[in-house]
């Protein structure tokens, strides 16, 4: 998994883009594109990654490509966050990509909605392809908004629980067995923290929205909820009995691990969530809620103890449904202003639906693969413990954040209220959920 921002700083530096992206106004797909995609040609393909071993994987994927369109070569530029492709989009011109992915799914709805991505859908049909055969429907959802598509996913994230099995062992827990409900992790979190004056020796979990991961859409999918908004487009937090159950739990989860000023105190000598001194690697936490990256993360920081990986656990009434988990991903579309359209096509639609490639870049770089014949695929070269990964992203009710037309605000919006309410500055749940949903729908109305 690339090293880059995500969670509440991924969504602060999404709404800075967004607000490029809002005045774009580009246009849709050309339905008309008349370039040759069989004539000799450049793109120009703008992606995030800037890992050497990631970038190393990119390209190992683009010389897959090159091998099997010979006419067509690929000029890759990394390291583009969303800013500057937001600035590109806008601009246009000749020296701008013609391809480009983006880390942010949750600014989808915003690049479809404005025109900044071109509409897939000719490009689709020309082929002939049938997307319910290709991917899970998850990845269908959140690279399309309002019934336009205008990106496609490449590779996918799931998350999972990360825990330590060395620690389960000396608390007299049996690392085979992580908990499956929210009730038993409960107990599982106190009986692995030990206090140690008014900070902690080892913490059970790490449950505060400001720490790594630990966002309210990640929480989401472990609880039956009817989406963030309903079939008018109305934000569903105010009225889905889920958000306040979700919040509630995590409240007293927060409570029962020491209250918010002690942990929060705690989590400020964390070290960078991307680098060796994660406190799930140095021990400072024996739980952790995270990608299926990290796996790869914990070989390379070498950690000292015996790794576990499950699914997230879920609501107690709905322990049927463990298993399941929240679902991301990278996705690639089409620089409206591109003339090299039907070029960029090919190169979209090879590494993001030929098995081979989707596998090689999986194993290249750790991710989970994005569609259905590749996360089956005998070729996938993972240890035993990432199927973890694989089985979550296979899981019928694993889900995602929904799209909306002002991209990742409304999740800022809830982030803020869920921050309020668990440091006590918000005491009446049911009022601030209200208020929260009614800000959501004026935002995304002044957005229209």
């Amino acid at each position: 998994m690339p090293v880059r921002p995500r969670a509440t700083a991924a969504a602060l530096a999404a709404t800075a883009s967004v607000a490029l992206l809002a005045s774009a106004c580009t246009g849709s797909a050309n339905d008309t594109a008349a370039d040759d995609p069989k004539a000799k040609t450049t793109l120009t393909f703008w992606h995030g990654w800037v890992d050497p071993a990631e970038v190393k994987a990119i390209n190992a994927n683009i010389a897959r490509f090159e091998k099997a369109h010979p006419n067509i070569k690929v000029k890759a530029v990394g390291g583009i966050n969303d800013d500057k492709l937001g600035q590109a989009l806008r601009a246009g011109g000749s020296k701008g990509p013609d391809v480009v992915s983006s880390f942010t799914t949750s600014n989808v709805g915003k690049f479809c909605a404005s025109g900044a991505l071109a509409d897939l859908k000719p490009f689709i049909e020309k082929d002939g392809l049938d997307l319910d055969k290709i991917f899970p429907k998850v990845l269908q959802e959140y690279t399309q908004f309002e019934g336009k598509r205008c990106s496609m996913p490449l590779l996918s994230d799931a998350y999972g629980l990360y825990y330590n099995k060395d620690a389960f062992r000396k608390a007299g827990l049996d690392p085979e067995a992580p908990p499956k409900t929210w009730s038993q992790f409960t107990e599982v979190a106190k009986r692995l923290t030990k206090p140690k004056g008014d900070s902690y020796e080892q913490l059970g979990f790490m449950p505060t929205y400001l720490g790594y991961e630990t966002v309210v859409e990640h929480y989401m999918p472990q609880w039956k909820h009817q989406g963030f908004f309903d079939a008018q487009g109305k934000s569903t937090v105010g009225t889905d009995p889920a958000f306040a159950e979700m919040m509630t739990y995590q409240k007293s989860l927060v409570n029962a691990l020491g209250g918010f000023q002690k942990l929060d105190k705690y989590r400020t000598t964390f070290g960078d969530e991307w680098g060796p001194t994660h406190p799930f690697h140095t021990g400072q936490v024996a739980m952790q809620l995270d990608g299926e990256w990290r796996l790869n993360f914990t070989k390379k920081a070498k950690v000292p103890f015996e790794v576990g990986v499950a699914p997230l656990p879920v609501a107690d009434a709905d322990v049927a449904d463990y298993g399941k988990g929240f679902l991301s991903g990278t996705i690639m579309g089409i620089a409206p202003q591109s003339k090299k359209q039907n070029a960029a096509w090919e190169l979209i639609k090879f590494m993001t639906t030929d098995t081979d490639a989707v596998v090689g870049f999986a194993n290249d770089i750790g991710n989970v693969p994005s569609t259905l014949d590749a996360l089956n695929s005998p070729d996938l070269a993972f240890d035993k413990r990432f199927k973890v990964f694989l089985d979550i992203a296979r899981h019928p009710r694993s889900d995602t954040s929904d799209n909306a037309v002002n991209g990742s605000s409304y999740q800022e919006t809830i982030q803020r209220f869920s921050q309020q309410y668990e440091k006590g500055q918000v005491t009446d749940l049911k009022e601030g959920l209200a208020d929260t949903a009614a800000q959501i729908d004026r935002d995304i109305a002044a957005a229209k």
